[in-house]
């Protein structure tokens, strides 16, 4: 049995079309991805100079810097153990439904229901809540060049052109997705050398090493250190998501069986150490604490780069940031719309044979790609009412997906021997690594229900746990009218399944 660091080599193609016919489907998805892309995608879509940026105001006041640099490495090694357990699952059954997929062939159709609708809100919760941030981050640069004011408003404006851009790109072909996204590493590993490389050099003074790894700063109004840092683990946890981008993908990717799975695992670790330089550069040029955390861009970051490099460096920095999360919202539409094609496939969505066309042009799900950025968009109007909205919006994200990862991990453990390994595997680590990953997502479930500020008020409440239990009541609603319809075939072949994949070409 094969180690996390050694795979079988390269099957031919064809053999990954027979292994998809094998898993119970018809090849209808263009396989043109190779193994950087799959890996890029979900770089991308973890992207650092998202996550990292986006949430540095809320780890400002959530612990401050120490509970933002260890709470990264911590954060960090945990769910690189849930990466390499769910890599080794992603091996054996490579399909674009991945984590409810999984599930329902290691437990049943139930546990495969609520997996997919657990993953789909989280990924649907990833869109609004990557193109939102990136949309802030517009608002804060035309700000710093035009005097811009970045009201609700005209944020959810910037927000919505956002989203259409992310749908057109993602209309032309899974090709042109993975060119985008093999650029988008190099633009986010350069990015953060140039930003940490400027914030190094220009600026006259930095904070010492002990502020940086020891300044603990609570302004949550909770005055309990230990539950003060607890919720301060958002901003890696939020950060380290989206990882199951590679998995959505591998019926778009060469050498699924391997390459899905090693894309997972680079992303993670890759991510994990360029987000540690991110955060330090960052938080060794604070000039001004607590100008940074009342910053009028609304950006804390924005005002760390305006103090550190002056208005014009700042501008070029926010570019190169912007840009980066363009790049990861373009992925996650791609993940989250290759989520809604495959449950809609198996019956489990309402309007489902919408859902699951493809284009016989393109070879993409085109009214899976429009369904996920309408959603994406009704999800954060919210945020025209409320500035706490953002934030719900980024734990809806957290408290769906993370959940998810879990219990295809959760059954794999329990199945035991009965679990067939893909050429993938951890071998004889498997057990003790997906314990480790399952224990940590129970906790970091938990704590990303909590309150997170002092007093709790309908502004500051956290809606992760109700968003939580309104999807599992709808999941369990929808199961009742719904379960005659929703199945995963075990094989392809027979003529009424080819039938019905024929009825999905347009």
């Amino acid at each position: 049995m094969s180690t996390a660091w050694s795979s079988s080599r390269p099957a031919p193609h064809r053999d990954d079309e027979q292994r998809l016919r094998e898993l119970g489907y018809q090849p209808v998805l263009a396989r043109r991805m190779g193994g950087f892309g799959n890996f890029a995608i979900s770089f991308s879509v973890i992207s650092i100079l998202s996550g990292c940026m986006t949430l540095y105001g809320f780890g400002l006041d959530t612990g401050g810097p120490a509970v933002m640099m260890w709470g990264w490495a911590g954060v960090g090694l945990f769910v690189l153990c849930v990466g390499l357990a769910l890599a080794e699952v992603t091996s054996a059954y490579p399909t674009s439904g991945a984590l409810y997929y999984m599930a329902d062939r290691l437990g049943g159709r139930t546990w495969g229901w609520y997996t997919g609708w657990l993953n789909l809100l989280g990924l649907l919760g990833a869109i609004a809540g990557i193109d939102y941030g990136a949309a802030l981050f517009t608002g804060a640069l035309f700000n710093l060049q035009w005097g811009f004011d970045p009201t609700p408003e005209s944020t959810m404006l910037i927000f919505i052109c956002i989203l259409l851009l992310h749908a057109a790109l993602n209309l032309f072909g899974v090709r042109l997705v993975s060119v985008l996204n093999s650029v988008s590493v190099w633009w986010h590993l350069a990015g953060v050398a140039i930003i940490v490389g400027a914030l190094a050099i220009v600026p006259s003074h930095h904070q010492s090493p002990e502020f940086v790894f020891t300044e603990f700063v609570n302004d949550t109004g909770w005055s309990n250190p230990l539950y003060v840092t607890a919720i301060g683990l958002l901003l890696a946890q939020y950060t380290f998501s989206g990882y199951d981008a590679s998995a959505h993908l591998s019926e778009e990717t060469s050498n699924a069986s391997v390459y899905a799975a090693r894309g997972i695992v680079r992303a993670i670790w890759v991510s994990w150490v360029a987000g540690f330089v991110l955060l330090a550069g960052l938080t060794f040029a604070i000039q001004d604490y607590a100008g940074t955390q009342g910053s009028a861009t609304g950006v804390p970051p924005a005002q760390i780069l305006i103090d550190a490099l002056g208005t014009g460096g700042a501008t070029a920095m926010l570019l190169i940031v912007i840009v980066a999360q363009l790049f990861c919202g373009n992925a996650e539409v791609a993940a989250a719309s290759r989520m809604v094609f495959a449950f809609s496939r198996d019956g489990a969505l309402p309007g489902s044979r919408l859902w699951q066309r493809v284009s016989s042009r393109t070879q993409t799900p085109v009214l899976a790609v429009w369904l996920s950025v309408t959603v994406a968009c009704v999800l954060a109007l919210p945020s025209l009412y409320s500035e706490t909205a953002y934030g719900a919006v980024t734990a809806i994200n957290v408290i769906g997906i993370t959940p998810a990862y879990a219990i295809p991990i959760f059954l794999r453990l329990r199945a035991g021997d009965r679990f067939q390994p893909g050429p993938w595997s951890l071998g004889r680590w498997s057990k003790p690594v997906g314990w480790i990953a399952v224990v940590w997502v129970a906790v970091v479930t938990v704590l990303f229900c909590l309150p997170q500020s002092s007093p709790v008020t309908a502004d500051s409440m956290n809606y992760a746990s109700i968003a939580l239990a309104v999807v599992l009541l709808l999941a369990t609603i929808w199961w009742f009218v719904a379960r005659r319809s929703y199945n995963t075939p075990s094989a392809y072949g027979t003529a009424r399944e080819q039938a019905e994949i024929a009825e999905g070409i347009v």
